[in-house]
């Protein structure tokens, strides 16, 4: 814990101005942004007696390791700053709305030439009009079916509208009427956008003039005895009404407006927000947070408004914004919702009147929203608190492992051996510290060799990073950081070194995701209090196995002079629990949390490895000798394999022949037939019942990188681990 007074500016160091404050650690990481009117004021009150700060205020302070400033001219650039900054850190003692899903909204992509109506959920695009956020997805779907009757706008995927095109036939819902059906060019384009900008306006609520158009249509149809035509604007009437008693009208004066509400205790809150839209509440949402630091209503509406509208521009900001408490003070926030719209907007507390009662409705429901969550997370909180302490316990640690990091590896019967790395914080997983690896200091199967030089990759790569931000030097640690010959952290793009994530270009910042879509990888690692790889050392290391592989683990660790990480393995047969110089194993209850936790983090690791190792078998089944040709892309692979049917008659062809391919010189049709040639031919496969020699499938490349047989199987078969 550290002394605040170790790193308290001087007097007169703090300017008396306008600006924004950020608290690192003792990694360098930015653990808390703030801003103020006044940076000597503010930043003094966290340099007072320890006794006299919050609870959540003191932990902060005491975890830092030093602050530093940013003077800006006004108290709106402030705002603007700690949003940013906020957005950039993600500082763990900031309040963090946590949005227990991703709101659907109703989206209509007028940036298309035939603009199309669909679910969307995530960040907004741009040319997008929306409508929402919606409860459920199927809220949008009732809505949508009601509409089209009487605005056939297209709903079909880029997919489905271009088979429709080519084939000259509509989908179902052109035949029975809710689509106009510009696939087969029965309405313009432009007619289409007219129709999709109908649908927008009643979405927004002008819904009158519609209703009152089609009664108008419906009446005449009647007097010319078209009764046919007059039934179905009835029922296109009943549709629309119906659409719109899904959104019942709350407010008479047809407003425009988000209502807040904020319910909280002392160490959470839940926000609540209604969407009303021409007098219709449009859409609700709803976040939790925790409260780290001591905070007041107006400011956990500050934050929320900064949340809500930090990505907003234009419409998107309502004319007016309805709060139970104003943030202190309001003009900046005022000024700075203002700019986000582009015009005039109200922050106001509403008073008395249907306001009032409305905003009465959402108080309600962000305390019911609190209940639920505080009814979910209870057992949750305390049971990860008591698993830590459990562990602890159990392997007789200083103190709780706040983060845990567990490896595993995973190969097929000695090949495509890889490692993964996952990370655990608080008994929760942080996906985006995970990391993998590719064994590259031997070949073939040897789990604790292999779990040896994991971990000395990983600890050199932390102790290279605290080299970089001075923490130690030669002479404090014989360990040799890392090199550039081992090139364990930088980013790749072929798959030959995983340790940090790998992308699909040479952009080393975009996040990397796994077979599930699960995003394992993080940005830049640079010293400016973002995360970074490999930088920070956890309390406990965990190791899939037993006593061999723990003992690799503790070797590598001394080895590079770390003494203080502790090391368990938990071995898969009995759940038990091996310590390094153990000849007996710690056996936890089966009733413990502490096991149950390490049984999480164990079975997290073992999933991403294995994920990963069947990743790579499938690249290496799917190679070709043509991935050999410099400059040959999958364009051209594909000419190539088509002009010809096969690789096996590729092989066959002359280089003249090769050259007739639309794409192929005659220097890349030499390179080819060298490659082809240097390449052995696997045996044909043959069908074992009938003895027959099956003919290749064309293009389809077998483990040794050549064609093999529709449905032949592989000779590689064994048990992954």
């Amino acid at each position: 814990m550290a002394d605040p007074s170790s790193y308290r500016p001087k007097p007169g160091e703090i300017p008396d101005s306008p600006g924004v404050y950020r608290f690192r650690d003792e990694h360098r990481r930015v653990i808390y942004v703030g801003k103020a009117k006044s940076l000597r004021q503010r930043l003094a009150n966290y340099f007072q007696d320890l006794a006299g700060l919050h609870p959540r205020t003191r932990s902060m302070v005491t975890t830092a390791a030093s602050v530093e400033w940013t003077v800006v001219s006004t108290e709106v650039e402030a705002l603007q700053l700690e949003y940013s900054w906020i957005k950039e850190y993600d500082p763990r003692f900031n309040v963090k709305y946590r949005d227990d899903k991703s709101y659907p909204y109703l989206a209509v992509t007028m940036n298309e030439e035939y603009p199309r109506v669909q679910v969307m959920r995530g960040h907004k695009k741009k040319g997008v009009r929306y409508f929402g956020p919606y409860a459920h997805a199927w809220a949008i779907r009732d809505t949508v079916d009601l509409l089209l009757r009487v605005f056939p706008v297209r709903t079909c995927s880029a997919g489905v509208f271009k088979n429709a095109a080519r084939t000259g036939r509509p989908c179902l819902l052109g035949y029975i009427g809710k689509c106009s059906a510009p696939c087969v060019d029965r309405v313009s384009a432009e007619e289409h956008r007219e129709l999709a900008d109908e649908f927008c306006d009643f979405m927004t609520g002008r819904t009158n003039t519609y209703i009152r158009r089609l009664e108008k249509q419906m009446a005449e149809a009647a007097d010319e005895m078209e009764y046919e035509r007059a039934a179905r604007l009835r029922d296109d009437i009943g549709a629309l009404k119906k659409a719109m008693e899904k959104n019942a009208v709350v407010l008479a004066d047809a407003t425009d407006a988000d209502l807040i509400a904020v319910a909280e205790d002392e160490l959470e809150a839940a926000v609540q927000i209604f969407h009303v839209r021409g007098g219709r509440v449009r859409g609700q949402r709803g976040w939790v947070t925790d409260k780290v630091e001591e905070i007041t209503t107006g400011a956990l509406v500050e934050h929320a408004l900064q949340q809500l509208y930090g990505e907003e521009t234009g419409d998107a900001v309502p004319k007016e914004v309805l709060v139970p408490a104003l943030p202190d003070p309001v003009e900046p926030v005022q000024e700075w919702l203002t700019g986000r719209r582009g015009s005039g907007v109200s922050l106001r507390i509403p008073q008395r009147g249907d306001k009032k009662a409305l905003m009465e409705t959402v108080e309600r429901n962000a305390q019911q929203a609190l209940v639920l969550h505080k009814t979910k997370r209870a057992s949750d909180l305390t049971t990860r608190s008591r698993a830590l302490e459990e562990i602890a316990d159990a392997l007789d640690l200083d103190s709780a492992p706040l983060r845990i990091e567990c490896y595993d590896i995973s190969h097929l019967q000695g090949d495509d051996v890889v490692a993964s790395m996952v990370v655990f914080e608080d008994g929760l997983a942080r996906k985006s510290e995970y990391r993998r690896f590719q064994i590259k200091g031997f070949a073939g199967q040897d789990d604790v060799r292999s779990m040896h030089e994991v971990i000395t990759r990983r600890f050199r790569r932390y102790l290279a990073e605290k080299e970089k931000t001075g923490e130690w030097t030669d002479g404090e640690n014989t360990a040799a950081p890392v090199t550039d010959d081992e090139n364990t952290a930088a980013p790749v793009t072929d798959g030959e070194n995983t340790a940090a994530p790998v992308t699909d270009g040479a952009d080393a910042t975009a996040p990397m995701t796994d077979g599930n879509g699960e995003i394992v990888g993080t940005g830049p690692t640079e010293d400016d209090g973002r995360p970074k790889k490999f930088a920070y050392p956890p309390q406990l290391v965990v190791v899939d196995g037993g006593a061999p592989q723990v003992a690799a683990a503790r070797r590598a660790l001394d080895e590079l002079g770390i003494d203080d990480i502790a090391v368990c393995g938990l071995a898969k047969r009995l759940e038990e629990v091996w310590l390094p110089g153990d000849d007996d194993p710690v056996v936890l209850p089966r009733t413990s949390e502490g096991l149950y936790l390490l049984q999480r983090v164990r079975d997290e690791a073992h999933r991403f490895a294995i994920t990963y190792q069947r990743t790579k078998r499938s690249k290496r089944f799917r190679s070709s000798p043509l991935d050999d040709v410099p400059g040959l892309g999958d364009t051209r692979k594909q000419a190539l394999l088509k002009h010809f049917g096969s690789l096996k008659k590729l092989r066959s062809a002359t280089i003249d022949q090769i050259c007739e391919v639309p794409g192929i010189g005659r220097k890349t049709a030499e390179t080819i037939a060298v490659a082809l040639a240097r390449s052995v031919p696997a045996a044909p496969a043959v069908n074992t019942a009938t003895g027959e020699i099956m003919e290749e499938e064309p293009g389809t490349m077998g483990s040794s990188g050549e064609p093999v047989a529709a449905g032949a199987p592989d000779e590689r078969r064994g048990q992954e681990t």
